[in-house]
């Protein structure tokens, strides 16, 4: 079962007490920037947890700024639509809420102490690294004037550290991700045209056990590094267990195949 840290109280709670309850995951967005993206997109990692167990979920988005921008955004990260912010009732059958904040924020923006009850998950900042020869001054938030990189190296690069640590974006950490992206696109097109396996029973639990304590992406990143190189795993077995982790990483993994060999 899934636990997750409510930064309100540090103590970890169900994230579907109920698990075939309804669970409302509420992503509250202060701005159209890489921070915003990084709330949204844990929101949306939340997500794919719960349905992974079985957890039928509601998504709501509350934007208080660029909320056009925001979309378009998160849609090129291969996140997933969220319905907008509607004031009213909970809806039927609603077992528990999760409400995804920047961690400086409140949902809602600014509520702190008022706000609502439900589990509250928060994400550290992101900031952009300033290039070498940039003396132009301090930290900028990421996105504010920087250039755009590419999608799925981003959500990589977003997803590779804890939610809960502060986060510098560079090109030069864009592009190590995007070398992994492109490895591993390649290994899952190679492992295909071998005979499919299942995946070791201890690869999957290690996998779930991940994602499931805390929302451990990083963990999961760890796991695949570790099958990619393991001596006991078949190449069929290392497909399935690649495709089986993209459910929950959204990282198209598994894009390439048939298009070439491994890189």
């Amino acid at each position: 079962m899934l636990r997750i840290t409510d930064a309100r109280t540090g103590e970890p709670a169900d994230a579907a007490p109920a698990r075939r309850g309804l669970t409302r995951v509420e992503a509250h967005v202060p701005r159209a920037d890489t921070t915003g993206l990084r709330v949204l997109l844990v929101a949306d990692i939340l997500v794919r947890a719960l349905e992974l167990n079985g957890t039928p979920v509601w998504t709501v988005l509350t934007a208080l700024e660029g909320h056009a921008e925001l979309r378009e955004r998160a849609s090129a990260l291969g996140i997933r639509p969220f319905e907008d912010h509607r004031a009213g009732e909970p809806a039927l059958g609603e077992a528990q809420v999760l409400r995804v904040v920047a961690a400086s924020e409140g949902p809602g923006g600014g509520e702190g102490d008022e706000a609502p009850d439900g589990v509250r998950v928060e994400v550290a900042p992101v900031h952009d690294e300033a290039p070498a020869d940039d003396e132009s001054g301090p930290v900028r938030e990421a996105g504010e004037g920087s250039e755009e990189p590419e999608p799925s190296a981003l959500r990589l690069a977003l997803l590779a550290r804890p939610r809960h640590e502060h986060l510098s974006l560079g090109p030069a950490g864009l592009a190590d991700a995007e070398k992994v992206l492109s490895h591993w696109r390649g290994a899952v097109a190679a492992w295909a045209t071998h005979p499919s396996s299942p995946i070791p029973d201890p690869v999957r639990q290690q996998l779930r056990a991940a994602w499931e304590d805390d929302l451990d992406v990083p963990a999961v990143l760890d796991v695949l590094r570790r099958v990619a190189t393991s001596q006991t795993v078949p190449d069929g077995a290392r497909f399935e267990t690649y495709a089986y982790a993209d459910r929950l990483l959204g990282l198209e993994l598994t894009r390439d195949i048939g298009r070439g060999t491994l890189s």
